[in-house]
């Protein structure tokens, strides 16, 4: 796979390029947040490494600058911050996975791997739709009976989700392998407070819910 490593510490970036690329994978190297964003936006990746502490322009702001611009290249944060909350921060801006460091390079290695072998998501209309529910890939944005309603970089990925599955159940599994890092702990409520949270945004002060819990079982969005 081609991938884009963004990391400062010279060592640590010499020795993680060369794991990665007698892998057999084809890497780009950068230690500055600014040369990271212009690689991403100019070149396809399959995956994007982002240390997410780096002098000046860091890791999470490149890849938030990206999830604006539409770029939806999975990335992996590498972070010291191993707090929950710090964790959150990141998946909730669009990361799909992270690492703490210090790390082996065989979970590195298997996190990628892990991560290359999510189905990807199908080619598709610009807009998808739901009964009175629209969500707008290109400019990011979700509008219901005409009302605009703004959602967190997360709250967007776990409806669009939801609507790209309309009509069937979604497990909490699924949710965590595919919305969230197959990684993250399952035991936690991660799933219920988003899902709360999204629920008061898509639902309320509409004529009726679209998104149906199925008890013990799951989630579904149903439009018919």
């Amino acid at each position: 796979m081609k991938i884009l490593f963004l990391e400062d510490d010279e060592e640590l970036g010499r020795h993680v390029q060369k794991a990665l690329e007698a892998a057999g994978h084809v890497i780009d190297s950068c230690s500055t947040g600014a040369d990271a964003l212009f690689l991403a936006m100019s070149n396809p990746y399959d995956v994007l490494v982002l240390d997410r502490m780096v002098p000046g322009v860091d890791g999470l702001s490149v890849m938030k600058a990206l999830r604006v611009a539409g770029n939806r290249t999975p990335v992996l944060l590498l972070t010291a911050m191993d707090g929950v909350e710090d964790r959150v921060e990141g998946l909730e801006a669009g990361a799909d996975d992270y690492l703490v460091k210090p790390f082996a390079v065989t979970e590195l290695l298997a996190r990628l791997n892990a991560l290359m072998r999510r189905p990807p998501i199908p080619d598709a209309a610009p807009v998808l739709k739901v009964a009175d529910l629209e969500i707008d890939l290109i400019r990011r944005t979700v509008m219901r009976a005409g009302q605009r309603i703004d959602l967190q970089a997360q709250e967007f990925k776990l409806l669009e989700y939801l609507v790209r599955h309309a009509g069937e159940l979604v497990t909490r599994t699924m949710l965590l392998e595919n919305v969230w890092s197959f990684h993250f702990d399952p035991r936690s409520n991660i799933i219920e407070s988003h899902m709360s949270r999204l629920r008061t945004k898509v639902d309320r002060g509409f004529d009726r819910e679209l998104i149906q819990t199925v008890r013990g079982s799951g989630y579904r969005i149903d439009g018919g």
